[in-house]
């Protein structure tokens, strides 16, 4: 029982220090391996497993809005990213360059893709004549490179895979309806599949996405208090189009720039996952997302008819529709529990030679480890229903810390004074002059997160400096 210990131990309390038990837990629940190249990681078949699920539930969702999905290439011609200036003065000190291709040195840099608006420019060129060319909705899932001056896995790599959504639209109108319409399905595919509750708003010009006309952001909070930027939508008017010489005829024959977005979403999010839901015991997963649902665990498994019996439960649950394994190793049965609870497994099935006589299995949710104790010709309809109230009240838990730390300033001392010493966001009236924007951050560190849809007039002038107030912002620290 000491090794068995120890195995939860390994994992360091929140309360203890935050950023070694997050760390703890992706190692130790065997989400990545670190890699010889510095700030790349390996993701580990737990860690893709959950990503691949992560694709496809959000590419069935962009589907049905009619997105297609392409493939760009990885490399970017130095005079193609400097097509759009703000787009490259943007990047460029998180650019990674090929200078050689074999033995001979290239007569042109080509940048390591760190994102794809060029390359869907170039082809939108070609490629777009006629109003009746209109709308493109593309999208990419792919890896991208970012020269990042330090990491973490997950929230911050060098490489990272993600997906990113480029249209092209004949009208303004057309293309802000798309940059909002994928918004709203981020923030549903957070609450629904991955039990994260989000606040959707506007990010501030200084932090919009270089080269964009406005940027939109879904942010969720950390169990830590801190925010985590989870997914944007970019509208870029037709400022790309200009740079790159995308146009079509319109109906009376006249030559019109195209609206182009661009959206995307990362293997940042499993970060979330982790520090949302996570415990002191390691991950928990929320059902609807995780690859390995039931995990069922054979107790006295050497006596007769125990292993065969959970093999019959695996099978009769995978044809109910369930993703299941059956832990079958030499191991302890509180290894295996200790395992199953660091994994984030959603439920654990016991079953024993008593089991097996009564008839019956214990079934024990890992968010509450409450158990139940459920006979055997009700399992697979019982399963279901615990694995759907698990994802609501992972959720509802969720939406209420979100609540408690939302807190309000009518002043900036408050203001100090409540991201001092309490974390998550707080709403303050902003007069939208960057100057007082830099001012919060060179005071506290804390950034805009975003300017709420919804908005309230708490006071009517910045508590920084005084000034009319303009808008509603959440302010917080953030990874």
């Amino acid at each position: 029982m000491a090794k068995e210990k120890k195995f939860v131990e390994a994992v360091t309390p929140m309360s203890e220090d935050f950023a070694q038990w997050y760390t703890d837990v992706v190692k130790k629940a065997e989400l990545i391996e670190y890699s010889n190249v510095r700030g790349c990681m390996i993701l580990r078949p737990n860690g893709y497993a959950i990503w691949e699920n992560i694709q496809k539930n959000l590419d069935a969702m962009f589907k049905e809005t009619g997105v297609e999905n392409v493939y760009m290439p990885m490399f970017i011609p130095e005079s193609l990213l400097q097509k759009e200036k703000d787009h490259v003065e943007g990047f460029a000190p998180e650019v990674a360059w090929v200078t050689q291709g074999g033995m001979n040195t290239l007569e042109e840099r080509l940048c390591v893709r760190p994102t794809s608006e060029t390359l869907f420019c170039d082809f939108y060129s070609r490629i777009i004549e006629s109003h009746r060319d209109l709308p493109k909705l593309y999208n990419q899932w792919c890896s991208v490179v970012r020269w990042e001056k330090t990491t973490r896995p997950f929230l911050r790599s060098a490489e990272f895979l993600w997906q990113e959504g480029h249209t092209a639209h004949a009208t303004e109108e057309e293309a802000e309806e798309r940059t909002i319409q994928m918004l709203n399905i981020y923030a549903e595919f957070c609450e629904k599949y991955l039990a994260i509750p989000v606040i959707k708003g506007q990010k501030t010009d200084k932090e919009k996405f270089a080269g964009a006309k406005s940027t939109y952001t879904i942010e969720a909070l950390m169990h830590d208090g801190k925010a985590l930027q989870s997914g944007t939508s970019h509208n870029f008017g037709d400022g790309f189009a200009r740079a790159f010489g995308i146009q079509y005829s319109d109906k009376e024959n006249k030559l019109q720039y195209v609206h182009q977005t661009s959206w995307g979403m990362s293997t940042r999010i499993i970060g979330a996952l982790i520090m949302v839901h996570g415990d002191d015991s390691g991950l928990v997963l929320p059902p609807r997302i995780a690859p390995v649902q039931v995990m069922i665990v054979p107790i006295a498994q050497r006596k007769p008819g125990v292993l065969e019996k959970a093999a019959e439960l695996k099978s009769t649950l995978i044809k109910a529709g369930y993703q299941v394994k059956v832990d079958d190793s030499d191991k302890s049965p509180g290894w295996k529990f200790n395992e199953q609870e660091i994994r984030g497994i959603p439920l654990r099935v016991e079953i024993g030679p008593k089991d097996i006589e009564a008839g019956q299995a214990i079934i024990v949710r890992r968010d509450t480890r409450e158990k139940l104790v459920v006979s055997l010709d009700e399992l697979a309809d019982k399963i279901g229903e615990t694995l759907e109230i698990m994802q609501n009240d992972m959720l509802e838990r969720a939406k209420a810390h979100l609540a408690s730390h939302i807190y309000e300033a009518k002043t900036y001392d408050e203001f100090k004074n409540i991201v001092e010493n309490k974390p998550g966001f707080v709403k303050m009236m902003w007069c939208g002059e960057l100057a007082c924007e830099m001012k919060i951050k060179e005071d506290t560190t804390a950034t805009s997160r975003c300017i709420p849809f919804e908005q309230e007039q708490i006071t009517d002038v910045c508590p920084v400096c005084g000034k009319p107030a303009k808008k509603m912002v959440f302010w917080g620290k953030a990874y």
